[in-house]
């Protein structure tokens, strides 16, 4: 949409219209004075909430001026509307921000700011309330219409999340050395036509073929780029208190999935510790069996609720446990009592790809061929494998209904040790 200059520049004569909104900034030292942060936001969350649209910043819209933003005032502006994006509008809203440089008749290029505003599959509220764009003005919703918007958006979101299109995501930030890899004998030869039967794309806005959550998730270098918590917060602490001044080790493990999964559970191979018991025979004994950290990490991953904005699943370790929190309620009619003897998949698609990608942590004990088993026995392992090293049962907690704590307690130490 408008990707040339030329067609910009062209858009902008003409001025605004549904899909177009152009915006002046003015400066009052180093803060900006104009638009103010209340009313720029509503203008974002009406188009988000019509369809997909440009804001250009830098941009008179009376007499359609290319203004032109001061180069050591860009990074200002930037901040200010990020801050804009994820503090004045619930829930947050993710843009696609570009500098660029225009060229003016008779005059040196100028800098303005693009920001291209996706349409949402959710439903957007700013400190004006609930807007909508209707040509090139922004009108409050009135209650029918807002209730019949509330509805068109949750029947979308009734397509399975992790099939959805990603907005702002593009065919080429798929790698094809790594969707390559669900290639069967079977499949279609055909690029385009393989990656749609594998729903790693789909129709996006104006039917513009994108990557879907799976394929960002799973064919994508870095999916953090595109959806900002798919990626794990390891930590390690001195002793049992989280306490950011007794860190020993902390990562932000990013990539595909089944990459996540391996460097997560190197990650608390490389913390945890291990105890030698040498009488008679040497004999090993780690902290936290691996192959019921390998389960723990897989279920996080392949479970959790990716469309929480900006939610990460966090891995901390302590000196006595092992805590991993995962986005999301449990999925369906299913309890904590329940996990360990029944099976429902919030993301079916997901773990339908990582049972298709091969082993690639050593989890001592594992007999899997694939890192995902969509035989349920994943739970099972956990609470077994854990409960035999520590002599304490693992622990799975509910936290206000949105997010899933698992605690695996740490094998105490021999007495030699102790």
């Amino acid at each position: 949409m408008l990707e040339k200059t030329s067609d910009l520049l062209k858009q902008i004569a003409l001025g605004e219209d549904s899909i177009l909104e152009l915006k002046n900034i003015s400066f009052k030292g180093e803060k900006i004075s104009g638009p103010h942060r209340n009313g720029m936001a509503d203008e974002l969350a009406a188009m988000a909430n019509t369809h997909a649209g440009i804001i250009l910043l830098g941009v008179d819209d009376r007499t359609r001026e290319v203004v032109g933003i001061p180069l050591e005032k860009l990074d200002l502006v930037e901040d200010w509307l990020r801050a804009i994006c994820n503090d004045l509008i619930e829930p947050p809203l993710d843009c696609l921000v570009r500098k660029l440089f225009v060229p003016v008749q008779g005059e040196q290029e100028k800098v303005i700011i693009r920001v291209d505003v996706p349409r949402s599959l959710f439903v957007h509220q700013s400190p004006g309330g609930y807007f909508r764009r209707i040509g090139s003005s922004k009108r409050q919703m009135k209650p029918d219409m807002l209730a019949r918007l509330f509805q068109q958006r949750s029947q979308a979101r009734l397509i399975r999340f992790d099939e959805q299109a990603v907005p702002g995501a593009r065919f080429d930030d798929l790698a094809p050395s790594l969707w390559n890899r669900f290639r069967t004998v079977i499949s279609s030869h055909d690029d385009q036509e393989f990656l749609l039967k594998m729903k790693l794309i789909s129709p996006g806005e104006n039917d513009i073929l994108c990557p879907t959550v799976s394929g960002v998730l799973m064919a994508c270098e870095t999916p953090d780029a595109f959806m900002s918590g798919a990626f794990i917060q390891a930590v390690c602490y001195r002793g049992i208190e989280r306490n950011g001044g007794y860190q020993l080790d902390a990562k932000d493990i990013s990539g595909p999935l089944d990459i996540q999964v391996r460097d997560a559970c190197r990650f608390v191979e490389r913390n945890m510790r291990v105890y030698a018991i040498k009488a008679p025979n040497r004999i090993d004994t780690p902290q936290f069996s691996l192959n019921a950290v390998f389960e723990a990490v897989v279920n996080a991953v392949a479970h959790r609720d990716y469309s929480i904005y900006g939610s990460k699943i966090r891995l901390h370790l302590f000196a006595d446990r092992l805590e991993i929190f995962s986005p999301g309620t449990i999925p369906n009619t299913m309890t904590i009592d329940s996990l360990s003897e029944r099976q429902s998949a919030r993301n079916e698609l997901l773990t339908s790809l990582l049972a298709r990608c091969p082993m690639n942590f050593n989890a001592i004990g594992s007999q899997r061929s694939s890192i995902m088993d969509k035989r349920g026995e994943g739970v099972p392992i956990i609470i077994v494998e854990s409960e035999q090293l520590s002599g304490v049962r693992p622990e799975y907690r509910l936290l206000d209904d949105a997010e899933l704590k698992l605690t695996i307690y740490a094998a105490p130490p021999p007495p030699e040790h102790g």
